[in-house]
């Protein structure tokens, strides 16, 4: 077997189920052999056969300024040295805790947990708690990770395998989960007219990104946060992905929204499993201990993990970080979008912050139903394509992408000549 990628492949289906331990890496989707990388590097990544990669997958977003920033692995090799973990409270929860309030003003409280999946699930019993109610509300196509109630008609690997639920699901709890059409304003105002007393919550990606990226419109955000307030059910925004990474205060702040609990993760472990849930403090007290909603966990609060997180968030909130970002995201875009006009390929794209989608469609999609018109197969090739020339793309139709700091316009450039080669031929 010549490529060391096929051999680790091979030999981990032989103890790992699919031979990776997160769905999405498997290739299923593209088809294929999934890459095994060794090393990362800035805006690069290198597989088992030494093949370098521009990254325009960043670990599913967390390596916002790139990999192995020196400050981050520092931060990294200090905390490490003093202890890898306690299972006990350290003055950098406490750091942690008071930046994430400063820098998200809807975040009164805060409790930091280990995954996003984590995030999510709590909020969710938080808001079952905090109203006495069951029901909740989420959007087809959004993934809020993998928890039971949140596995219905969901989006990122479940939609990639065409699984948008999963086995294993008891009907009895996904009969709680009501699924509404993102963007759809009066779809959601006849749900809240016909059963708002039942909502305990609403939870929704702000800008979704587990359906390839779809912008919200603002009459849709404006319409969550007034029937959240109208019928007492707890907005809850899922910022898992979006946020710092659209804007230092993520979506949110992007489009002036105030959430009652938000979902954070990704870019605040800066490459480490950290994830946190805040808002309003009188939800944040029915958390154990002060209140009945019990939630716990050992690794919760990893010194060695908030050290990369504190260290990230403060390269993040240098002055111009997001202007920059932002500015590599479009120059991506909008070069693609030109290359394939040029070559007569219906093809579209568009970015906010640091995150991306390209469609293989002629306008960008505002919904699951217009997500699915997408040509897939045509992705495929493209993605299969571009990985043979050196630029690594999430191996899904279905998943934004994303940009570093550590991007260079020369990156941007060479990514696009490579598109347009690869558009000419198409």
């Amino acid at each position: 077997m010549s490529s060391r990628n096929e051999y680790l492949f091979e030999q981990s289906q032989h103890v790992i189920p699919g031979g990776v331990n997160s769905p999405v890496r498997a290739f299923k989707s593209v088809g294929g052999t999934p890459l095994f990388f060794k090393r990362g590097q800035g805006a690069y990544v290198w597989d088992a056969d030494d093949k370098r990669y521009i990254d325009y997958v960043g670990s599913w977003g967390p390596m916002i300024v790139g990999h192995c920033h020196p400050a981050v692995v520092t931060a990294v090799q200090d905390a490490a040295a003093q202890g890898l973990g306690f299972g006990a409270p350290t003055a950098a929860e406490l750091e942690m805790a008071e930046l994430l309030c400063k820098l998200l003003p809807s975040i009164e409280m805060v409790r930091l947990v280990s995954s996003g999946t984590e995030a999510t699930m709590t909020a969710i019993r938080l808001a079952r708690g905090f109203t006495g109610r069951s029901r909740i509300i989420k959007f087809e196509g959004c993934y809020h990770g993998h928890s039971d109630g949140l596995l219905v008609k969901a989006g990122s690997g479940a939609l990639t395998f065409g699984q948008p639920s999963s086995s294993g699901v008891p009907a009895e709890i996904a009969a709680l989960t009501t699924v509404l059409d993102y963007n759809d304003v009066a779809g959601l105002e006849r749900t809240f007219a016909a059963i708002g007393n039942e909502i305990a919550a609403v939870i929704v990606e702000p800008v979704a990104g587990n359906m390839n990226l779809i912008i919200p419109k603002r009459e849709f955000l404006d319409a969550l946060r007034a029937l959240c307030t109208k019928h007492g059910a707890v907005f809850i925004l899922d910022e898992v992905m979006t946020g710092f990474r659209v804007s230092l205060q993520g979506a949110q702040g992007h489009y002036g929204i105030k959430p009652d609990l938000v979902t954070l993760g990704k870019v605040m472990g800066g490459g480490l499993p950290a994830a946190a849930f805040g808002g309003r403090r009188d939800i944040m007290q029915c958390l154990a201990p002060l209140g009945a909603v019990y939630q716990a966990g050992t690794l919760s609060g990893n010194p060695v993990a908030v050290a990369a997180g504190l260290a990230t968030l403060e390269l993040v909130q240098q002055p111009d970080f997001y202007e920059h970002l932002s500015v590599l995201a479009r120059q991506l875009t909008e070069g693609l979008e030109q290359a394939a006009k040029q070559h007569g390929v219906d093809f579209s794209a568009q970015s906010i912050g640091g995150m991306f989608g390209l469609y293989f469609r002629a306008t960008p999609p505002t919904s699951y139903a217009e997500v699915m018109t997408c040509d897939k197969e045509a992705f495929n090739r493209f993605f299969h394509a571009m990985l043979d020339q050196g630029i690594y793309m999430a191996p899904s139709a279905f998943e934004a992408g994303f940009v570093s700091s550590a991007h260079t316009s020369a990156d941007i450039a060479q990514t696009i000549a490579i598109a347009s080669k690869i558009f000419e031929a198409w």
